[in-house]
């Protein structure tokens, strides 16, 4: 009778540990994040020879994100055409215009994630995203970290475009077709 009372105790507390662990680890698993400040979205695209650096504004995200269990993620974020900086307003204006960005018509861009994997490395990951720009989708493979640091985080990756597939700008032999995006998003629990 001794034993069967060890044995139900011992169980019992075996129990209970297994329990606070699971909730511990629930508790720091996250899955919705806020935006938070410090984030930007940059460009770098090759310019008569030159690189000509700049960010989009107006930031807006969704993020759905484990780690443990990023299959299971939903990213989207949009930034406002209309914010273009690469500290020239004359090309900035230039750019706004129907031929680039078409601010009138095209007020964001759009990324929206299809499917997250795990990277090769710790808090590396592989997501496919569908960007859409000026009405236009194409499907962009973005490796990308995620690390945290108790209530907060941090998404980075970058990426290249065609901005011809998007129509963005015609043919041109001093603007250069591949454009590089960075993003780099700060989150809170």
């Amino acid at each position: 009778m001794v034993k069967g009372a060890v044995y139900m105790y011992v169980m019992k507390k075996l129990l209970s540990l297994l329990f606070l662990a699971s909730a511990v680890v629930m508790a720091n698993a996250q899955t919705n994040w806020k935006l938070a400040e410090g984030s930007k979205v940059t460009f770098v695209i090759k310019n008569a020879g030159f690189n000509v650096d700049g960010k989009f504004g107006g930031l807006s995200t969704t993020i759905t994100f484990d780690k443990q269990n990023p299959t299971s993620a939903g990213l989207r974020a949009t930034v406002q055409t209309a914010t273009i900086d690469t500290d020239n307003g004359m090309r900035d204006g230039h750019l706004k215009k129907e031929e680039y960005f078409d601010v009138a018509k095209h007020p964001t861009i759009i990324i929206q994630s299809t499917s997250i994997t795990r990277g090769a490395g710790n808090d590396q990951y592989k997501g496919i995203f569908n960007v859409t720009i000026k009405g236009v989708t194409k499907q962009v493979t973005i490796p990308f970290t995620f690390t945290t640091n108790g209530s907060t985080g941090k998404f980075s990756g970058s990426f290249t475009i065609n901005r011809r597939d998007f129509k963005v700008g015609g043919s041109s032999w001093i603007l250069s077709d591949k454009a590089t995006v960075t993003l780099d998003v700060s989150v809170t629990g």
